[in-house]
């Protein structure tokens, strides 16, 4: 089941606020927007979960009655607002969602967000194209960031200590795009933003989708929560320590009815010595090429045409040589 609830917003003042819905709050302000929604036991556990756009909540608290209070307030240039005008107004769009885990009773809950301001005079009156992108024609969205211990929300902090766990999230918004996996491709860490002659390189992920720092340490690919994300549990190493590190990666998408060499992700299993594929053990022969190099195969145009590729970059992050308490059992 989807929940849809439209919201018209005319700003004839800096600040408006409008109930879109007994538990959700807007308040459309000059250059920016705060929403508070009041979410029950179901949802107060997977506060990540909850997103404006891309966004995560700004603050998250809990209630007396087990619920919580997510607070979103960021400016209408962030969160992937969606901007239209018209002769007479200035319309921002975007969506305030719940994505659950993936299975065959769960839902997704929607709430369209739209604030609609006056047009100031010295706008040019041209109408751009409705938002296509919002609707989802085929358009991706790609995401890549640091979560916190328990996977709840965005990391706190960007020092980690050697040793400790590193979660790195990336996900893939499909909208009414065909269903699509996500992988990580390749992932290196380096001591500077851009790569260059002069970056120092730490290989992270190879071979389409091999994550080889597991051989070394206690570093995996975490189970999924659907096809579209992937969380990388990394080990701090002792690469570029007590400097700032970068992680450059490559995430591509593909059909996941057609998983190869190519488009895999495959962890390493230190207590048998091999290498397993995440989304289907049965097979992890995919995962054969992780030690010698997975050569690409030839594609037809029709293939071709399932696969997207971004690279992202994340950083700076610190690793110091303190010692650490977090728990570093495998999962």
């Amino acid at each position: 089941m989807v929940f849809l609830w439209h919201v018209l917003l005319v700003l004839a003042a800096p600040t408006l606020v409008l109930s879109i819905d007994p538990n959700v709050q807007l308040e459309c302000r000059k250059d920016s927007v705060k929403v508070t929604w009041k979410v029950d036991q179901a949802l107060v556990d997977k506060p990540s979960r909850l997103l404006l756009g891309n966004c995560f909540p700004s603050k998250f608290s809990r209630t007396a009655d087990g619920g919580g209070i997510a607070i979103f307030h960021y400016r209408l240039s962030e969160c992937r607002f969606r901007q239209m005008k018209t002769k007479k107004h200035l319309v921002y769009k975007n969506v305030l969602a719940f994505r659950p885990l993936t299975g065959p009773s769960t839902t997704t809950t929607n709430y369209p967000i739209e604030c609609v301001y006056e047009r100031p005079a010295w706008i040019h009156p041209y109408v751009e194209p409705a938002f296509g992108a919002l609707q989802g024609h085929g358009k991706l969205v790609f995401h890549m960031g640091l979560l916190n211990d328990d996977l709840s929300g965005p990391a706190l902090s960007r020092i980690f200590t050697l040793g400790s766990f590193i979660y790195i999230w990336a996900a893939v918004e499909q909208q009414n795009h065909q269903p699509l996996m996500l992988h990580m491709d390749e992932c290196v860490a380096t001591n500077t933003a851009a790569l260059g002659p002069e970056s120092q390189i730490y290989p992270v992920i190879t071979n389409k989708g091999c994550l080889v720092d597991g051989k070394s340490g206690h570093s995996r690919f975490l189970a999924r929560s659907d096809p579209s994300s992937l969380v990388l549990r990394l080990q701090a190493f002792t690469f570029a320590l007590n400097t700032e590190v970068y992680f450059h990666c490559k995430l591509t998408v593909w059909d996941p009815e057609n998983l190869n060499e190519e488009k895999k992700s495959c962890n390493f299993n230190r207590d048998l010595g091999g290498w397993e594929l995440l989304d289907d053990p049965s097979h992890n022969d995919l995962c054969r090429c992780c030690d010698y190099g997975c050569r690409k195969r030839k594609q037809s145009f029709h293939s071709e045409a399932k696969e997207r590729v971004e690279r992202h970059v994340l950083g700076p992050l610190v690793i110091t040589s303190g010692s650490s308490n977090r728990d570093q059992s495998m999962f």
